[in-house]
């Protein structure tokens, strides 16, 4: 056997250049004890970053696995924060320390939607698949799905005194939901296009809309069971289905929709802005309303409080009755009646003018009346402010702008410094300067639309080609634009640097092909010290424009893209015409040639990659490179393996030798503009539309590509089997309320690992039967033990019997995926299921995930348990066995509970303080010490 050619893996190694993602919010966090408003939390790709507004940096990340972030919602003790992502997902991570234990799957795209009810157990998503899912946190399973709306969800929250929940759609239509019953009872029908957001006011009595138009529009809320608490059944104030015609208590007229909440229009808010709603918040006591659209206004309006608006209409009336005196005179004429509007209860307050266009918004209100606003624009910048609402015509004070850490447009090209350590970004305003292993920006510098980039040899200069013709040369010492030289008339597309260090070729729009030389020269801004400059040495015409220009690296031959999809190969000396290669169907965007000169490779917008011969110009493979047009190509240094860059948002490797696809990476949730490989191989830096630039790094690990390719394959059939049919539960119709799983290949694999367990308990229970068979045989003492030790796998799991060894695998089933994970299981394994649980719950082990495994299988296996004579007995203990347990555990719970409640009573008798107080003022003393000295910290600074 031949020895094989070692690939070596490039992995994931930072994400960084991104402040906010535009997909995502953005929404204020506590952090470990710390002030409110001093951290906010966005999306950044999958992760999310919590930034540190006061210092401008980066405190923590929640990483994520592969998809976006979509919608971020703080739990309102502050402890953990609620992320959704693009695929559905949902998880919980700990603000304490950046760990997620708990996650979600439900839905079947993006969540843009997440709330939780006043006490943190429950969480409500909303998702463009049109679907509401209630979970409950603390059992960390989901309660219900809640199907009725037509079209993507755009809002949900609970209402906090009552079991209720309201959710908007772009439906055009606003639902209320009565979570006791699981059933829609009123849909509001007053929108002509979508809600886009919503809040509630007065105390949950006034619902606030926006829609595609620049009405806010009020509904006022009228509860008609005001004496309801929250999860308690509700006595039917209406007419029920057997009452009489002639009931007393009603009228035969009732609405069915008005028997828990009447809606009615109060009236309009306008805005000063034309387009769409795209957020509407309110701080957490609704005092204070924020709003914008598609620009970059933000509105802020006040909720009065019922006294100043009663203060107010005394003093409308008041001049209502001194105007009607001062007309007619007479002093005994009847009072003026003076109309409540509602502008008169929501105020306008100010504008506030971000810097670009605004994508989200958060707000709170202190209680000194300090209202700070953080925002999230689309230009990939966080900007917080300030606002005094107690004065009368308030102004805001930006106190914070995060964009140092990023570009604020697409970073259309990267270069590695020498030492492989500077990497070298450039967008359509700025130039930045990174330093590879912190990923801290070293110089930030203002520049025209980029194109192209490289350093010059020695790196303490950068040459920037820009979008208008020009070359920019800029110091990386002082950070200051050294030069500016008109070089084309169009786009200047390409740049390279000669082998021999001496000069550089430009290829542009304009058709020309330009030759620059390197000089220092002396000038009166230069001073003593000579600067570097570029002198044009000599133009090569095309008949096309130029996209792209490399240089072979002996500098014999230059290889020229133009625009009719051909790649014209010169001598650089003569610059005589020697090869054309053509084959390609539309322009060829990038191209690259190998160390040896021995070989060309070409990427073009039709998709493909060409590998061809540079000595007789002969196309050695065309291969399918991508799904989309190739952007970038480039060699690994001294070898024959590339990478190509295309607008499917992958990145993959190959072998220019073998023809063959060696590895795809991915991430990157935009097209890719460009990518860098670092001079000694090790690093490649990549950029794209989603402005995140992403560094990977090579490591140790050899890949074998029979492997890779076999691991492709089930990647493949665990997507398309866990795309497959939703498992139906028997006798259950499709209504209102449907179960929150969602069938994922992570419950099919839980499901396969249950039916295994049961499989080996079974062949181990027929062993020991035939076991105790022989034993009786002979006339020996049967030994119970035998049969475990037969089986490696129980004494792994350190299981004294096989049935624990199912418990064992039960117990490590997801909570949220252990409905879904029992639905999938055929039904010749219940039976031996059932006959487990009740040695269990005889045996006291995890009764309570047993009942709830036990409860679920006889919901949706009702049928046919109830129709098999065998499992009459079965069916029969258990529910001897499951009350009595039950009961035994609920009265050890209560024992204790009043165990515990009866010593916080003895030690607040003995110490004449209340539990806790002790400790909470010693924490407020720390945190008030804590402050004093970060505020003498930055006096100092």
């Amino acid at each position: 056997m031949g020895l094989t050619k070692q690939y070596l893996r490039y992995t994931p190694s930072a994400v960084f250049g991104v402040i906010g993602s535009q997909k995502s919010n953005i929404v204020f966090v506590t952090l470990r004890g710390g002030e409110r408003g001093r951290y906010v939390a966005v999306g950044a790709c999958e992760h999310v970053f919590i930034w540190d507004v006061r210092k401008a940096e980066k405190v923590l990340i929640l990483e994520g696995n592969k998809h976006e972030v979509t919608h971020l919602c703080p739990s309102p003790d502050g402890v953990h924060i609620a992320v959704g992502y693009e695929d559905g997902s949902l998880r919980i991570f700990s603000l304490l320390n950046g760990e997620s234990n708990v996650s979600f799957n439900g839905h079947k795209s993006a969540i843009v939607s997440i709330q939780y009810d006043a006490l943190g157990a429950r969480l409500v998503t909303g998702s463009r698949d049109t679907d509401v899912i209630v979970w409950d946190v603390i059992n960390e399973c989901g309660l219900y799905r809640l199907k009725g709306h037509k079209d993507a969800i755009t809002q949900a929250f609970f209402l906090k005194n009552k079991n209720l929940l309201v959710t908007s759609s772009k439906d055009s239509f606003v639902k209320w939901w009565d979570l006791d019953t699981q059933h829609c009872f009123k849909t509001m029908v007053g929108h002509r296009s979508e809600v886009w957001g919503m809040v509630l006011l007065n105390q949950e009595n006034r619902l606030l809309t926006g829609s595609a138009d620049s009405e806010l529009r009020a509904w006022d809320i009228d509860y008609l069971e005001e004496n309801k608490e929250v999860g308690e059944p509700r006595e039917k104030k209406g007419k029920g289905l057997l009452d009489d015609e002639d009931n007393e208590d009603e009228g035969p007229d009732e609405d069915p929709e008005e028997r828990i909440l009447s809606c009615k229009k109060a009236g309009s808010v306008l805005r000063e802005a034309r387009d769409r709603v795209v957020s509407l918040t309110a701080d957490p006591k609704a005092k204070i309303l924020a709003c914008h659209g598609l620009d970059a206004n933000l509105e802020i309006f006040a909720v009065l409080p019922e006294e100043e608006i009663q203060k107010k209409m005394e003093r409308k009336l008041k001049k209502a009755r001194k105007k009607a005196k001062s007309q007619d005179g007479d002093a005994g004429s009847a009072d003026p009646v003076v109309e409540r509007k509602l502008t008169d209860e929501i105020q306008k307050l100010t504008n506030i003018k971000a810097s670009s266009k605004i994508r989200s918004v958060d707000c709170f209100l202190s209680p000194n009346g300090e209202m700070k606003i953080a925002l999230l624009l689309q230009n990939n910048t966080v900007e917080t402010y300030t606002l005094n609402t107690t004065e009368k015509n308030p102004a805001s004070t930006k106190t914070c702008r995060l964009t140092l850490g990023g570009h604020r447009t697409d970073v259309r090209t990267l270069t590695f410094s020498s030492d492989n350590i500077a990497v070298l970004s450039a967008s359509g305003e700025t130039v930045k300067v990174w330093n590879r292993s912190t990923l801290q920006v070293i110089r930030t510098m203002a520049c025209e639309y980029a194109l192209c980039s490289l350093f010059v040899p020695g790196d303490r200069q950068i040459i920037i080609g820009t979008k208008s013709g020009k070359i920019q040369i800029f110091d990386l010492a002082s950070g200051s634009l050294l030069e500016t030289t008109e070089a084309h008339d169009g786009a200047l597309w390409s740049i390279c640097l000669s082998p021999d260090q001496r000069g550089i070729v430009t290829g542009g729009a304009d058709k020309t092909v330009k030759f620059w030389d390197f000089e220092l020269i002396k000038d009166n801004e230069s001073g003593p010290n000579k600067r570097l400059t570029v002198k044009h040495a000599r133009t090569l015409q095309l008949d096309e424009d130029v996209l792209c220009v490399r240089y072979s690296p002996n500098q014999r031959l230059l290889a020229v893209s133009l625009l009719d999809c051909t790649v014209k190969i010169f001598y650089t000396d003569t610059l005589k015409f020697f090869l054309s290669l053509y084959g390609h169907k539309l322009p060829v965007l990038c191209m690259d040639i190998s160390h040896d000169c021995a070989l060309i490779v070409t990427g073009s917008a039709d998709r493909n990659v060409k590998v061809w011969g540079l000595d007789f110009g002969d196309c050695h493979r065309s291969m399918f490179a991508h799904d989309d047009s190739v952007m970038f190509l480039q060699f690994v240094p001294k070898t024959h393996l590339f990478f190509t860059a295309g607008k499917d948002r992958k990145i993959k490797q190959w072998d220019a030798d073998k023809f063959e696809h060696i590895q795809t990476l991915e991430g990157h949730k935009g097209e890719v503009w460009c990518l860098a490989i670092s001079p000694n191989g090790d690093h490649i830096v990549s950029s794209s539309h989603d402005k995140s630039l992403r560094l990977w790094e090579r490591t140790r690990e050899p890949i074998i590509l029979e492997e890779e390719k076999e691991m492709e394959r089930e990647a493949e059939f665990e997507e398309s089997l866990a795309k497959g049919d939703e498992p139906v539960v028997p006798g259950e119709t499709k209504g209102e309320a449907e179960p929150a799983g969602k069938k994922t290949i992570e419950t099919v694999k839980a499901a396969e690992r249950i039916m295994e367990s049961l499989e080996l308990y079974r062949k181990e229970s027929k062993m020991l039967e035939e076991h105790t068979a022989a034993c009786k045989a002979e006339g020996k003492e049967v030994c119970l033990t035998v049969s475990s030790t037969l089986n490696p796998i129980t004494h792994f799991f350190a299981v004294p019997q096989p049935s624990r060894y199912v418990l064992e695998v039960i117990k490590k089933v997801r909570s949220s995926e252990l409905e879904v994970s029992l639905l999938v299981l055929p039904f010749p394994y219940i039976p031996d299921l059932l006959s487990l649980f009740n040695t269990y719950i005889q045996q006291g082990l995890e009764v309570e995930l047993v009942c709830r495994c036990l409860f679920f299988l006889l919901r949706i296996h009702f049928g046919q348990i109830t129709g098999n004579q065998m499992l009459l007995s079965v069916i029969d203990e258990l529910r001897t066995n499951t009350i009595s347990k039950v009961r035994e555990i609920r009265d050890v719970l209560g024992f204790n509970s009043a165990g515990l409640q009866f010593l916080q009573r003895e030690i607040e008798s003995k110490e004449d303080v209340m539990f806790f107080a002790d400790a909470t003022g010693r924490f407020e003393e720390k945190k008030r010490k804590r402050r004093k000295r970060e505020r003498a910290i930055l006096t100092i600074t």
